[in-house]
């Protein structure tokens, strides 16, 4: 095998898989990524997989001898992104696992490992359901339900985010069990093809951040995606994410969402997050708590927090109040992660009592709904 090609080009093809390459591999090999020359396309294809996880990428390069190695990840990764931004000539050794590599006056060889003892990535049934979803769509309900995805394993269900897709409706749903976030986009027909059934699956939020950050370079208007009851596959016109899918029931998260409120606060939501912002420097200080007061009379939202033996602060910003007074607590790092996750410039704060789950919801924008569950406090 022997390819040419931009340093600049291979450090970002490195970069694009480096996430999908195993930290603590059982396996040697699942520490390097698989190097793929294809002559008569004159393609390079670098692929990592760490068993769960896989990540393709196919880029055009100067291909003078077809084959195929598996080299280490992290180390020629620290090696090439050095490289003057030049050409790199890599090259391996006939008969031997040497991956030899020049750029300008350097000149490096490292240690490759056969490409047959790579694992194979897992194949998605022939009859699978394939579905083209509009990049729009999708960046809009990860953007609105990742942060919320839960972190801790022994909760593994809660670890990825709920997809389902049902009469052109497709959902996006995450939660820690702490909060929950849920995303509704509208797909026109003409987005779908070959679906025979309604979908409804769990899917790693690991991936889904790797595919949040193609998507947000991605040029296409819409992504493939084929899935069958064990993994699926994101696959563009360069690149290719394949994930095994979370097994397991996902919560009933609708049946949290309460159907009326006695209390709706509209705030400007810029104005809130700075507020918050600012007295979270003072509850970082203590238990993350702060206290919302809210008041129909002068039509407001005090923001206080309460530490006496460091200090307290008090903010307070107007609103449109309807219902009676009430005073709240919030962990201040799960509001300031729904406010920031919203895209409109207004929000509806709606709450009924001071034990029961609010909900924030944007105003003329996306139709999303976050869940949060408020703090008791001993007065």
């Amino acid at each position: 095998m022997k390819f040419v090609c931009a340093q600049n080009q291979l450090t970002t093809a490195l970069s694009q898989v480096k996430n999908a390459v195993a930290s603590r591999p059982n396996h040697v090999i699942l520490a390097n990524v698989l190097f793929v020359a294809d002559a008569a396309r004159q393609m390079l294809h670098l692929t990592a997989f760490d068993l769960n996880l896989a990540i393709e990428v196919s880029l055009t390069v100067e291909v003078l001898e077809p084959g195929l190695i598996t080299i280490p990840a992290r180390l020629l990764g620290d090696i090439v992104t050095k490289l003057p931004n030049q050409d790199v000539t890599v090259q391996v050794i006939e008969g031997e696992n040497i991956v030899a590599i020049a750029c300008g006056s350097g000149k490096y060889q490292l240690h490759g490992l056969p490409a047959n003892d790579f694992p194979e990535l897992p194949e998605i049934d022939a009859d699978s359901q394939v579905i083209y979803l509009p990049v729009e769509n999708l960046l809009a309900g990860l953007n609105g339900t990742l942060f919320a995805s839960s972190t801790d394993d022994t909760k593994r269900i809660l670890t990825g985010v709920h997809l389902s897709f049902a009469q052109q409706n497709l959902e996006f749903a995450a939660t820690d069990g702490h909060r929950l976030a849920v995303v509704e986009t509208l797909l026109d027909d003409t987005e779908i093809t070959k679906s025979k059934e309604n979908l409804a699956i769990t899917i790693p939020a690991r991936t889904l951040k790797e595919l949040e950050k193609i998507l947000s370079h991605y040029q296409e208007l819409a992504i493939a995606v084929k899935f069958d009851q064990n993994q699926m596959i994101f696959e563009g016109t360069d690149q290719k994410l394949t994930s095994r899918l979370i097994d397991g029931s996902y919560p009933n998260y609708r049946q949290l969402l309460p159907k009326t409120f006695e209390r709706q606060v509209t705030l400007e939501r810029k104005l809130f997050i700075g507020a918050l912002e600012r007295v979270a420097v003072l509850a970082d200080q203590k238990n993350n708590i702060v206290k919302l007061a809210v008041d129909p009379l002068n039509q407001e939202v005090s923001l206080a927090v309460d530490a006496p033996e460091i200090a307290t602060g008090r903010e307070s910003l107007p609103a449109q109040v309807s219902g009676d007074q009430l005073e709240i607590a919030f962990n201040v790092k799960y509001l300031l992660d729904g406010l920031k996750a919203l895209p409109s410039n207004d929000i509806s704060f709606q709450m009924n009592t001071a034990t029961s789950p609010a909900v924030i919801i944007p105003i003329g924008e996306l139709k999303m709904s976050y869940l949060i569950m408020p703090v008791q406090i001993r007065s």
